[in-house]
C-alpha cells in the first residue's frame, strides 16, 4: 500500500519525501488545479527542483491538473499537460474526459490517474475511463462505504486510491455550489473554494466576523479560534439556534481502518492538504508511514501517540470516519 502526500510548495514536498511519502502530489500556479490560492503551488523552476529531490530519493511526483477547462481556455490546460510531461513528472491527476483523451493521445507514456473530482463511484465508471483513456489509478470520492469500495476494487483492473486523512466537504468533491453562489466562481473551474480575494475579516462590537464576498460566515468571541471562512463550515442562525447548520469543522481520519483497506485491495492512501503547512505535511506523513509499515509487517495496532498527533492537525480538533461509519445501517 502506497502513501500519497500533499505539497503546496517546495518545502512541503521535501517534508513529504523526508518523512516517507511514496508519492507527492502538487499543482501549478494557476487555475488548472483545485487548490489555486495565492502563494501556493509550483512554477517551472520549483517543480523541476522538486522532481529532482524526489527522484534522487526514489519517490514519485504527481501533478494535479484536475479542474475543468472551458471552450475559451482549453489551450491553457493542454499546455499544462505538455509542460509537466516535458519536465518528467511520474503521473498527472485529471478529471475532465476531454483532457484525459488529449493526454492519453499526446503523451501515451504519461501515467494517468483519475481525480476525485471525476466523481467515479462505480466500477463501471472507472472501467470506462480505463478502456477509453488508459487510466492506471482512480481516486475514489469520499462518499463510499467500505463495502462499496471493496465492490469497486474487485471489479476493476485500475488501482484504487482512497483518502485517509484531511478535510471533508458536503458537496460532490469540490463542485461547490455554495461557494459558487457566494463568490460567483465555481471551484472546479477557477480552482479555489472560498478564493482569497473574497475573504474579509472585521472586528465588530459583536466579535470578529468572517465574510465571503459580503456573506457573513461566522462570528467569533474574544479568544475563540477563528477558521478560514468556507460557506459549508460557517455558523448560521437557523430557527432559534445558531450552529454549524451544514457541516461541523472536522477531519477524516481512517487510520484504524488500514487493515481493512489492505484486505480489500486498496492500492494507495491519500492525505489531503496541499493548502496546509510543511509542518502538517511532515507530521501527518510520518504517522501514516509508521502505520503503513506496521501494517505491511503484520504488527499493526492503533497507537495513542499516532491519534494524538493527527488530532492536533484536525479541523476543529475533531475527527470522523466519514462515510465509512454508517451506524444507521
Amino acid at each position: 500500500m502506497e502513501l500519497v502526500c500533499p505539497a503546496g510548495g517546495l518545502p512541503a514536498l521535501k517534508a513529504a519525501v523526508d518523512n516517507g511519502a511514496d508519492w507527492v502530489y502538487l499543482g501549478l500556479r494557476d487555475d488548472t488545479n483545485a487548490r489555486n490560492f495565492p502563494g501556493l503551488n509550483f512554477d517551472a523552476a520549483a517543480l523541476a527542483a522538486g522532481l529532482a529531490y524526489a527522484h534522487q530519493r526514489s519517490r514519485k511526483v504527481l501533478v494535479a491538473i484536475n479542474t475543468y477547462p472551458q471552450a475559451g481556455n482549453w489551450a491553457r490546460w493542454t499546455a499544462a499537460v505538455d509542460r509537466v510531461a516535458a519536465l518528467g513528472v511520474d503521473a498527472i491527476i485529471v478529471a475532465d474526459p476531454g483532457l484525459l483523451r488529449y493526454a492519453s493521445r499526446t503523451h501515451p507514456a504519461l501515467e494517468l490517474h483519475l481525480s476525485v473530482q471525476g466523481s467515479a463511484t462505480s466500477y463501471e465508471a472507472i472501467n470506462f475511463f480505463h478502456e477509453h483513456f488508459g487510466i492506471k489509478r482512480a481516486v475514489l470520492p469520499r462518499v463510499l462505504s467500505l463495502a462499496q469500495v471493496a465492490l469497486v476494487a474487485r471489479h476493476t483492473p485500475v488501482e484504487i486510491e482512497v483518502f485517509g486523512f484531511g478535510g471533508l466537504c458536503v458537496m460532490v468533491e469540490g463542485r461547490c455550489a455554495l461557494s459558487a453562489y457566494a463568490c460567483g466562481e465555481a471551484p472546479n473551474l477557477s480552482g479555489a473554494c472560498s478564493p482569497a480575494h473574497a475573504v474579509r475579516w472585521k472586528e465588530t462590537p459583536a466579535g470578529l466576523e468572517s465574510r465571503l464576498n459580503g456573506v457573513l460566515i461566522d462570528r467569533y468571541a474574544t479568544g475563540e479560534r477563528a477558521a478560514y471562512p468556507t460557506v459549508c463550515k460557517g455558523r448560521y442562525a437557523a430557527g432559534t439556534d445558531t450552529y454549524y447548520a451544514f457541516e461541523e469543522p472536522t477531519s477524516l481520519n481512517t487510520l484504524e481502518m488500514l487493515p481493512e483497506f489492505a484486505r480489500i485491495g486498496v492500492r494507495a492512501v491519500k492525505i489531503e492538504g496541499r493548502q496546509r503547512s510543511p509542518a502538517y505535511v511532515a507530521q501527518v506523513t510520518r504517522v501514516w508511514r509508521e502505520a503503513i509499515d506496521a501494517q505491511e509487517a503484520g504488527r499493526f495496532a492503533p497507537r495513542a501517540k499516532w491519534q494524538q498527533a493527527l488530532a492536533r492537525h484536525a479541523e476543529g480538533s475533531q475527527t470522523t470516519l466519514g462515510a465509512f461509519s454508517r451506524p444507521w445501517k
